[in-house]
């Protein structure tokens, strides 16, 4: 029987410096992550933080299609420095109807051929972290995100649609979400402490600080 997956479900090919930082990012957020890397002793060492992993040759795809590669909604190819291979599993994952393919590049040129084979997005290590990766796919609409302690963050969040035309007051995020509201950024100003009579207007951003399942939830809103 196929296996049955949702889109909080990924797979991470590669398992180096940045596919490993992507995979566990995403893993500590409490999404399913399945891991594969040729190299055993990586997979060895990642076994007890990620969901699954696997050894295997992402180039064949036999391989792939063994773990039902396909039904992961997005499979991030996070393969280090061997151009070849990347491309060779970025056309076998499409083929195998994979339909949202992440890659790594390590210049321009490299990611124009990537998009050009079929990649839906192409990120170069040096200008984007893993980190800030996982957590856009993660929650889409936490635009930036600071760790601050266990459990703890301080983040820059999407202003709900909703909230346009509130007061800081109408939409209390203490007593809400159990958030402390630290300012609103507005194009290029920033708002701090904003008072309670503040209008919330469209494109604020909104920079909070509390547990990271409350920011999750207003990170959220619509």
């Amino acid at each position: 029987m196929a296996k049955q997956t949702s889109k909080s479900e990924f797979a991470v090919i590669g398992l180096g410096r940045f596919g490993s930082s992507v995979a566990n990012t995403l893993v500590e957020r409490d999404f399913t992550v399945l891991g594969i890397d040729q190299n055993m002793r990586i997979v060895q060492d990642l076994a007890d933080e990620l969901t699954q992993t696997v050894s295997l040759d992402a180039t064949d795809e036999d391989a792939l299609r063994a773990v039902d590669i396909a039904f992961y909604p997005t499979v991030i190819v996070a393969i280090g420095e061997d151009f070849q291979s990347k491309l060779l599993t970025t056309i076998g994952l499409k083929s195998l109807g994979v339909k949202r393919v992440i890659c790594t590049a390590s210049d321009e040129r490299e990611k124009n051929i990537l998009l050009k084979i079929g990649a839906d997005q192409v990120v170069m290590p040096e200008y984007d972290s893993g980190r800030r990766l996982a957590l856009g796919l993660a929650m889409p609409s936490l635009l930036d995100h600071l760790q601050l302690g266990r459990g703890y963050s301080i983040s820059d969040i999407q202003l709900p649609t909703s909230f346009v035309g509130q007061t800081v007051r109408d939409k209390d995020l203490r007593s809400g979400f159990g958030l402390t509201l630290v300012a609103i950024r507005r194009g290029d100003e920033v708002l701090i402490s904003p008072s309670a009579d503040a209008v919330y207007q469209a494109g604020d951003q909104l920079i909070v600080i509390g547990k990271v399942e409350d920011l999750d939830r207003l990170g959220a809103l619509k």
